[in-house]
């Protein structure tokens, strides 16, 4: 959270949300909301969304315009991966460009601004199986009669000294999001499959070099990627080597990396890394409770459906494909739209059965 600690240093009239931030400060109607459902006053809402970061919020902005009483629970890292990255060019609407903890708080407030309650908190324990639906944090448990999974994924990290603290300042986990800020610059990429190589290659049109480092003397990406590697002037592959160290000032300067066969370990200058060695997607409390894939995502049914009727999923939890934050946006859009309409359904099937009922007892 270096980056959102500088970002408060820079623009002082603007509080951030973050873990070492007082959130009070900042969400002083979010939190007489949050004292009024505490009390019993809402205690079952239409929609839970799990999850903040553009599809979160997104949806949040969809639903309680819709007029639907919604409660966003934000997670571990309020606004998601985003509030970890510095400038974000590639969203739409900003010529030039903005912060990424800027844009979720922005996001975070447009839907607070129509309703939503947005809580600072984790979901540990969720239970599909009876309706309303039941969800447990750290500190309460809410009803509802849809929820919304928007958890994401979590990129891998390499684990080693620098890694967290050089973050944002030239360690980067998302080549098309960053690429164009290292135009000119040595750049190292870890990783040895498909998004390895393709972000190597994606990174040749901004790098003066790029060079691959990876533990093995093979690689596991499909046959045309590693041809387009290969065949690339720019380059460089080091065989059987791991990164063990960053080093820098202000930014990442030098990558140190050791030869796992003979354990020699040499520095190479760089301005960039890019750790590519795949994501988790954040779907743990889920399993038993919803269908997921053979890599752990959530698997949908029908447009952004779930295994489980009235529960849905948007942005990255689902979608290992793309990852961005405008895509992430739009599936939040999406889903939102789908509990909206699925809830009117629901609604009218139960007056329909009710009208019945009635009838019949006349």
């Amino acid at each position: 959270m270096i980056l959102c600690q500088l970002y408060i240093i820079n623009n002082p009239n603007k509080l951030l949300i973050g873990p070492h931030t007082p959130v009070s400060q900042y969400m002083s109607k979010a939190v007489r909301r949050e004292e009024s459902f505490s009390s019993g006053k809402l205690s079952l809402f239409d929609v839970i969304i799990v999850g903040s970061g553009p599809a979160g919020y997104t949806a949040g902005i969809y639903t309680s315009r819709a007029k639907l009483k919604t409660l966003l629970i934000t997670g571990s890292l309020p606004g998601g991966q985003l509030m970890t990255t510095s400038e974000v060019e590639n969203y739409p609407g900003f010529p030039n460009g903005i912060f990424g903890p800027e844009l979720m708080m922005n996001m975070r407030q447009q839907a607070e601004r129509f309703g939503t309650v947005a809580v600072d908190d984790e979901v540990v324990k969720v239970d599909f199986r009876r309706r309303p639906f039941e969800l447990s944090t750290n500190a309460e448990t809410y009803k509802a009669e849809a929820v919304l999974v928007c958890t994401g994924a979590s990129p891998r990290k390499l684990g080693i000294k620098g890694e967290d603290s050089f973050a944002g300042r030239g360690v980067s986990y998302c080549a098309t999001c960053d690429g164009p800020f290292f135009k000119g610059e040595d750049i190292v990429v870890v990783g040895g499959g498909d998004t390895a190589l393709e972000e190597a290659t994606f990174l040749t049109k901004f790098g003066k070099s790029v060079k691959i480092v990876h533990r093995r003397d093979s690689l596991r990406a499909s046959k045309i990627l590693q041809d387009k590697a290969f065949e690339n002037p720019k380059i460089e592959f080091l065989w059987h080597h791991v990164v063990v160290d960053i080093q820098g000032n202000k930014k990442v300067a030098s990558i140190v990396v050791s030869d796992v066969e003979s354990g020699k370990v040499r520095t190479i200058t760089a301005g960039g890394l890019f750790v590519a060695i795949g994501h988790d997607p954040n779907t743990g409390i889920f399993k038993g409770q919803l269908e997921l894939d053979e890599k752990g995502y959530i698997a949908l049914k029908s447009n952004s459906a779930t295994s489980v009727e009235g529960v849905f999923a948007a942005g990255d939890v689902h979608d290992y494909r793309y990852r961005q934050a405008i895509t992430a946006g739009g599936f939040g859009c999406m889903a939102a739209l789908d509990v909206e309409k699925w809830l009117v359904e629901r609604q009218h099937h139960v007056n329909i059965n009710t009208s019945a009922s009635l009838y019949r007892s006349e």
